[in-house]
């Protein structure tokens, strides 16, 4: 993974006494909050319901086990014991106190880590592939690409204060695990006709209160233009992005209102007038990046064969392994959605535990995931009975990746101030309800966001819940038939929305349905895309 060199360190550390003086202004009356609301955004802390919470970036959801020991024990001093692990593959804790934030951040600074950028109207955390550097289906790894993004993009002059945040997604492999398409650009790696490597650029993708699925503006970008290529997207947008009205901000409103034709037009004519003024980090930058993306020394004699006596075990394998490149390992995620659990949440002693794992089993390596688990990416197939047992007997065995339970939820109004409803004890009760029906129902991504601002992806999910305000009562709206995958589409609402519990007994009559009418091993999006909405709506509204 990528080491900072000395002048990253310097930047870090410098914002961090920065930061330092200027929460001292504040706790002394020299700064109103409106003076300090926008350098406390810069830093990653938030004002949210009952207390800071504070959003601490993990670039491409690449860590080591120190850091993930670091986040643990900020967990247990800082905040009440726990973490949450976002969709932007990040980390939140919702309990901060304002005057330990220069602490905490100097804590972070020593082992590499940051809360820069992770909030206001800039280019966020660039998000990949969790697979990334491990994946049999990837044509490289994507992460050096992803990092040469990064330092681009930080403190970068022109694109601190866009008309709205930009989001970024790196892949390499036809297999979308990271929603490229619903990023504000999303990069996929690719050959083209003569071998060579480059990247397809698709701009204007988003989820939120008007969902777009980004369309491909160009289909190859050779390396050694790929922040051309990058700032000439981001020129245009902040030339022409609304900053009038915050909801016709982002740049899919201004890819659908000028047309992708028209914004391609004017992207290629910036990217034409770039090119002369040499903007471009040479190739040999990368190459220096890629330097500190080597495989692990992986053991060529390591067994390819598994043990899969035990059932539990087996079951754990099949539902939360992956394939991996090199043969003799696999790639095992954890699942921070055990039965009832808060989906994301992992106390500081489990993160201190899976960086003992990592550090001990993935050659020092873990991955948070944009679905709120963490990867264990290069794992050995003869130590993968032994890694299941330690995570079982923490709570963190739970063999439900892309089911029912696998869930993706925000915070909702537990803590939110911008959430109209609760998404964690629906959550929950969906997780406790569906349990023991997971095998039955295979692949189902469920998904759930408090609010129209969709943090928690519920366009993107095979069945998907928005929380809403109906005249001080909390509602649910039901979606069906979204995807975040290579087949990106977003969820339709079925109707009227239901109580807390009555969005539960909704989903129980729709997965019923689809076990009625599934053919063969199609999945529950497979099935309502044949049958479509009508069959699944009678049951709801029965």
């Amino acid at each position: 993974m990528y080491k900072y060199d000395t002048y990253d360190q310097a930047m870090v550390d410098t914002r961090v006494e920065e930061f330092r003086d200027q929460v001292k202004r504040r706790l002394e009356g020299h700064l109103s909050e409106d003076q300090f609301k926008p350098l406390r955004l810069q830093n990653g802390l938030y004002l949210q319901l009952h207390a800071y919470m504070l959003r601490v970036a993990i670039p491409y959801g690449t860590l080591n086990s120190a850091q993930m020991r670091v986040l643990g024990d900020i967990a247990d001093k800082y905040d009440r014991g726990y973490g949450h692990f976002t969709t932007r593959q990040n980390i939140q804790y919702n309990w901060i106190q304002l005057d330990q934030t220069p602490d905490l951040l100097a804590e972070l600074a020593k082992v590499e880590m940051h809360a820069i950028q992770t909030s206001g109207n800039c280019i966020r955390n660039i998000s990949s592939d969790q697979y990334a550097g491990a994946a049999a289906d990837e044509l490289v790894d994507p992460r050096p690409y992803a990092e040469l993004l990064r330092q681009w993009s930080s403190f970068h002059p022109e694109f601190l204060v866009l008309p709205r945040k930009f989001k970024i997604a790196v892949i390499a492999s036809e297999t979308d695990r990271a929603a490229m398409k619903l990023h504000d650009i999303g990069i996929r790696i690719v050959k083209n006709a003569a071998g060579e490597i480059g990247a397809a650029f698709y701009v204007g993708g988003g989820m939120g209160r008007t969902p777009m699925i980004a369309p491909l503006i160009r289909e190859f970008v050779p390396l050694d233009q790929l922040i051309t290529y990058s700032e000439a997207c981001l020129r245009v947008y902040n030339r022409y992005g609304r900053r009038d009205n915050k909801y016709k901000a982002r740049i899919k409103i201004l890819v659908h209102e000028l047309g992708k034709d028209e914004y391609t037009r004017q992207v290629e004519e910036e990217f034409a007038h770039l090119l002369t003024q040499g903007i471009e980090p040479p190739l040999a930058e990368l190459e220096r990046i890629k330097a500190h993306f080597p495989d692990p020394a992986y053991d060529p004699a390591a067994p390819d064969t598994l043990d899969r006596s035990d059932p539990d075990f087996a079951l754990w394998v099949d539902r939360n392994c992956a394939a991996h490149k090199q043969p003799g390992y696999m790639i095992a995620t954890i699942s921070l959605k055990p039965v009832g659990g808060i989906p994301g949440d992992a106390t500081g002693e489990q993160m201190r535990l899976m960086a003992d794992l990592g550090r001990d089993y993935s050659f020092d390596e873990l991955r948070v995931t944009h679905a709120q688990n963490i990867v264990l990416p290069h794992v050995r197939k003869a130590d993968l009975y032994a890694l299941w047992q330690k995570l079982d007997a923490a709570g963190l065995g739970t063999a439900n990746l892309d089911r029912i339970g696998d869930i993706i939820a925000c915070p909702g109004l537990d803590y939110c101030s911008l959430a109209n409803a609760r998404s964690i004890p629906v959550a929950q009760k969906i997780s406790e309800r569906f349990a023991a029906k997971q095998a039955d129902l295979g692949e189902l991504k469920l998904k759930i966001s408090g609010c129209i601002n969709a943090c928690g992806h519920h366009h993107a999910g095979h069945i998907g819940i928005l929380g809403v305000d109906k005249k001080g009562t909390e509602n649910y709206q039901l979606l069906l038939g979204g995807c975040e995958g290579d087949d990106t589409s977003l969820g339709t609402i079925t109707g009227p929305g239901f109580s807390e519990d009555g969005i539960v007994d909704a989903i129980d009559k729709a997965t019923e349905v689809y076990l009625a009418h599934k053919q063969g091993d199609e999945r529950f999006l497979d099935t309502y895309r044949r049958v479509g909405m009508a069959p699944f709506k009678e049951a709801i509204y029965e």
